[in-house]
């Protein structure tokens, strides 16, 4: 091609809309004074201490969560944020337990590694039974065990296999991994989540009532994890009114092995529980703490960030989720520290019942965003609101149109790498630009990946621009998600520091930009009615 058409042709780009926007602005003076206070005079493990080794476990509902709450809006209010609250909404009855020991009486005295699973209920002091291996995996297995159960020590599950570990235990994203992560996968048809999460809790009612019926002694699960980690959710329930069942504990595997294979051989074992745990009545709320940073010229717009502040039991919730949760007040105080007058308000909320299906999120999100109109199908009402079937048409609230973003952590203690777009292509560039400055620190990458399994699910189903970053994996699956492992030494400070860093440089540039963040086109009904609605809380009994 001659020379002049070439020339002509390139200013014709520069002036075209084509030609893209200009990159996004960032206040790089600002992004260093973020980083001095964020690495230089951090509090964010001295925030996590007293969560985990002081407030211990924080299982919704329990005293040990009201304390949290309450500890964490006093240092919000503390550190100089505004409107610093509580948020309640109707969750259920509490729970606690204060002991849990358990014992192998025949062939041999063995103590056995165990704890009780959530909202089951207590021994009342030393009760011991003839261990049975039962299976029961649906409803239609009750009818081989009517008039057999009593008096028994029930072992529910198969033997675990206790092998080497393939991968290693505590794991980070190579750049080859993250490239990898960055690539955009066309997504399959996605399964009707809902549908699995309602099989396992209509299975779990069932059995519920059908051992206070048959009243056998306890029952006894396998740790999905070996190497002495204990595994342990929900049993019993939470619901006012519902059967909660016998007393019922998940054991080390390596012991629920021992107990099988002494079974099988044909030997009597017999197993002796004493479980001292106590339901709660008094208050069924739970609460969401709330604090903001207010705006300026934009005070009417928010941005939020956000963490689940409840955990399980078994250990003291650290990695899952205090570290979210420290990150996200580390976050407000390095912003409140520096005297950042932000354009748009900063709100910041640490959620409740994140573990039993997105309570806290779901119940703000409905109050604040968006809600949907009433089940009016009397099978649908008989069910959890969070297993019920989508209702049209969507709602918005008035707030719903003044949202910029939701930024949430929820993934361990490990350092961001980046963060997902959840398919929304328009901020990918917006992203991109807001990671420079961190690309030293490990984090760069941008995927329009979408991740669930988390608080930031809820705004993403009204329409709203939730984001999760993406985190190095450490040993989060491998030892500490929902175990006794999951504790304070598990924590990693270098990591946290960083993650509170970008958090805080989120805020501030989503707070800042003149523009709210872009967003992807509002949910529309599925003729189908297929639906993809996490059921993560529903685990089979």
């Amino acid at each position: 091609m001659p020379r002049q058409p070439i020339l002509v042709l390139a200013l014709l780009l520069a002036v075209s809309p084509l030609a893209g926007r200009a990159e996004e602005p960032v206040d790089l003076s600002m992004m260093t004074r973020i980083r001095d206070e964020g690495l230089h005079h951090s509090q964010v493990m001295d925030t996590l201490f007293h969560l985990t080794d002081v407030i211990g476990p924080r299982l919704t509902g329990s005293p040990q969560l009201k304390e949290a709450n309450d500890w964490t809006r006093q240092r919000f209010a503390e550190w100089g944020l505004a409107n610093a609250h509580l948020e309640g909404y109707p969750f259920g009855r509490g729970w606690t337990f204060t002991a849990c020991e358990v014992r192998m009486m025949v062939p041999r005295v063995v103590p056995l590694l165990a704890l009780p699973k959530a909202w089951s209920p207590a021994t009342n002091g030393p009760v011991r039974g003839e261990a049975m291996r039962v299976k029961i995996e649906t409803e239609k297995d009750f009818e081989q065990y009517q008039g057999k159960l009593a008096g028994k020590v029930l072992l529910l599950d198969d033997p675990t296999e206790i092998k080497e570990p393939e991968d290693p235990q505590l794991k980070r994203y190579s750049g080859e991994q993250l490239e990898k992560v960055g690539e955009f996968d066309v997504p399959k048809e996605p399964g009707d989540r809902r549908k699995l999460g309602l099989e396992r809790w209509r299975l779990r009612k069932a059995l519920n009532e059908l051992l206070e019926k048959e009243k056998p002694v306890a029952t006894v699960q396998a740790s999905g994890r070996p190497n002495g980690v204990v595994s342990v959710m929900a049993g019993g329930s939470w619901e006012p009114g519902e059967s909660v069942g016998v007393p019922a504990v998940v054991m080390a595997a390596e012991h629920y092995n021992q107990l099988l294979r002494l079974i099988g051989d044909g030997r009597p074992v017999e197993v002796e529980l004493d479980v001292a745990a106590e339901f709660l009545d008094g208050d069924l709320q739970a609460y969401n703490t709330v604090a903001e940073i207010p705006g300026t010229d934009k005070k009417d717009e928010i941005v939020m960030a956000g963490a689940h502040l409840d955990s399980w039991h078994a250990g003291t919730g650290a990695t899952d989720n205090a570290a979210g949760s420290a990150v996200v007040m580390e976050a407000a105080r390095i912003l409140r520290a520096l005297g950042v007058k932000p354009r748009r308000t900063i709100r910041v909320v640490l959620w409740s019942g994140e573990e039993q299906g997105y309570f806290g999120s779901l119940a703000y999100v409905k109050q604040h965003f968006a809600a949907r109109p009433e089940s009016q199908d009397p099978q649908q009402k008989e069910l959890p609101e969070r297993l019920r079937e989508d209702t049209w048409p969507l709602t918005l609230k008035p707030e719903h149109a003044k949202l910029s973003a939701y930024f949430n952590l929820d993934n361990g203690s490990g350092r961001i790498r980046g963060i997902y777009a959840q398919e929304n292509a328009a901020v990918r560039p917006i992203f991109a630009a807001w990671l420079a400055p961190f690309a030293d620190l490990g984090a760069s990458t941008v995927t329009l990946r979408t991740t669930g399994s988390t608080d930031h699910v809820q705004f993403d189903r009204v329409g709203l621009p939730g984001f999760q970053f993406i985190q190095d994996g450490l040993d989060y699956e491998s030892r500490t998600h929902h175990t006794n492992l999951d504790t304070y030494d598990h924590l990693q400070r270098d990591d946290l520091m960083q993650a509170s860093v970008i958090m805080a440089a989120f805020l501030y540039d989503a707070a800042m930009r003149p523009e709210m963040l872009p967003r992807k086109p509002l949910p529309q009904e599925r003729k189908d009615k297929k639906d993809s609605k996490d059921g993560k809380d529903e685990k089979a009994p």
